[in-house]
């Protein structure tokens, strides 16, 4: 059919006054770009850019900035990207100095950016309109990789990899609080939006973690296999959903009871020699489901599955699989861009 037969279609079937204009973020590590999604659509809009291994991703409050992650390949990354989200464009690379491996990321502020840097065991803060470092927080872990901020922004907690804990700090002192141990392979990190929970996902260990986010100590520890990888929280706090990058599923917990309801295959195949990437033979059969994002209104979520160039959609009200979209390869980090509907 031709194009303009196709818009046509696309105009009578979505009318311009219903589009929903919401974009879906998605960093492609291998290319070393941000793809611009329609996240009802599926249509890709524009694709930009990045550093070289693009991990993860933040949008700034209101919306205007993102902030990339250059994690790096076989050499270490040590930059931010920083990005115009009504543009479409990079704006400025942010140099990160002596620390190394950026990976985990989120705002503090609209011009405050935390992000830990594996390789120099710190946790960063930037200054988004100095373009600089303002200051850095060692940690006594080893792989300091992603990390989330209390709903009341007085604390941060980090999830290390190697040390297979989590790490929390007062940012208001920058001082190192605890660090305790909660299983092998800590990488995923949530926490709860009434700020009483940290959930984290050991990928090692096949477990999750509930910490409680002020006394420091785990509540309960939950089996969770295989290769729990991130965890995110449904808006209304009544659901985590785990990603399981071995098994291929995505896991469905209700937070109150800590028992999973759910297991939903993503059913996809992997692209070939998958040994060329970052999840090798190891996970053979497995497209390698990472980052998730739930959307807003809690509806759906957006689940990148690294090993197969592909974003699964969730519908999170049946609990099944409702589609697909493409960005571009080994997709992971994802950020959510709210806009405004078109209107005539």
């Amino acid at each position: 059919m031709p194009r303009l037969a196709l818009a046509l279609v696309a105009t009578l079937l979505f009318p311009p006054a219903l589009l929903a204009r919401d974009e879906l973020l998605v960093l492609n590590k291998t290319d070393a770009t941000l793809s611009f999604v329609d996240a009802s659509s599926g249509e890709l809009r524009a694709v930009i850019g990045t550093g070289v291994g693009p991990h993860e991703i933040a949008v700034e409050p209101g919306g205007k900035r993102a902030i990339v992650a250059n994690y790096g390949t076989a050499m270490a990354g040590r930059s931010l990207t920083l990005v115009d989200l009504d543009r479409r464009v990079p704006l400025d690379t942010i140099d990160l100095g002596d620390n190394r491996r950026p990976h985990g990321i989120a705002f503090r502020s609209a011009s405050r950016v935390l992000v830990t840097c594996e390789a120099s065991k710190t946790l960063v803060e930037v200054d988004l309109e100095k373009r600089a470092v303002s200051r850095s927080i060692a940690t006594d872990q080893q792989g300091a990789h992603m990390l989330v901020i209390d709903p009341g922004g007085g604390r941060a907690f980090v999830a290390n990899v190697v040390s297979g804990s989590m790490s929390a700090f007062d940012l208001e002192a920058g001082t190192l609080l605890k660090s305790l141990p909660t299983g092998q392979g800590a990488e995923g990190i949530a926490i709860t939006p009434d700020g009483s929970e940290v959930w984290v996902s050991n990928r090692g260990a096949d477990t999750l973690s509930v910490v409680d986010a002020k006394s420091l100590e785990i509540r309960a520890t939950i089996p969770c296999a295989k290769f729990p990888i991130r965890v995110q929280l449904t808006p209304d706090g009544s659901r985590a959903l785990v990603s399981n990058a071995q098994s291929g599923e995505v896991a469905v917990f209700e937070v109150a009871t800590r028992q999973e309801v759910a297991r939903l295959s993503l059913a996809v195949t992997p692209v070939e020699r998958q040994d060329e990437r970052l999840f090798g033979s190891a996970f053979e059969g497995s497209p390698v489901p990472v980052g998730i994002l739930i959307e807003p209104s809690g509806k759906r979520a957006f689940v990148a599955n690294t090993n197969a160039d592909v974003i699964s959609v969730l519908d999170l009200q049946a609990l099944s699989l409702s589609g697909r979209l493409r960005a571009g390869r080994e997709p992971d980090g994802l950020a959510w861009v709210l806009r405004p509907q078109q209107t005539r």
